[in-house]
């Protein structure tokens, strides 16, 4: 008996899938939080590595949750994606110890293109804004002949 999966269970498929293969993420303690279709939300607490010579969040680091909170979201429908281009605006310092949150939601998605906005958070505080163009590549997640990925 075939499975068929709904966009949401796709979607966290999808990052199940990714996830395996993503030491970057794993490896500075990100969270994934929610996975849907063109969305997700990631967090990473500042450790003492992550801080710079200001002792505020490094912004390249703020960037890093950003880009893999991207890579979640247009990656939820089970088509390989890739960054494109991407650009930060730094809003507030991150502070050694803050919870950073990472929501990603589609803009657009036309073709092999898409374009994503990423918030980062740290309580009601804005720390960054982000914005993330993907293009589709060749492959999918989970098998695609399969018809368990066939949506409801």
């Amino acid at each position: 008996m075939n499975v068929v999966l709904s966009p949401d269970e796709i979607a966290r498929a999808c990052a199940e899938a990714m996830w395996k293969e993503d030491d970057a993420s794993k490896g500075l303690g990100m969270k994934i939080v929610e996975v849907r279709p063109g969305q997700a939300t990631l967090t990473m607490t500042v450790q003492p590595h992550m801080v710079n010579g200001q002792r505020i969040a490094h912004g390249g680091f703020i960037f890093l949750l950003a880009d893999s909170t991207f890579a979640f979201a247009c990656n939820s429908r089970n088509e390989r994606a890739v960054a494109a281009q991407c650009d930060i605006a730094f809003i507030r310092p991150g502070k050694l110890g803050d919870v950073l949150v990472a929501t990603a939601r589609e803009v657009s998605r036309n073709g092999r293109s898409g374009i994503y906005d990423v918030r980062v958070t740290s309580g009601d505080v804005v720390i960054a804004e982000f914005r993330g163009h993907s293009r589709t590549i060749a492959g999918t997640w989970l098998p695609a002949a399969d018809e368990e990925t066939k949506q409801k």
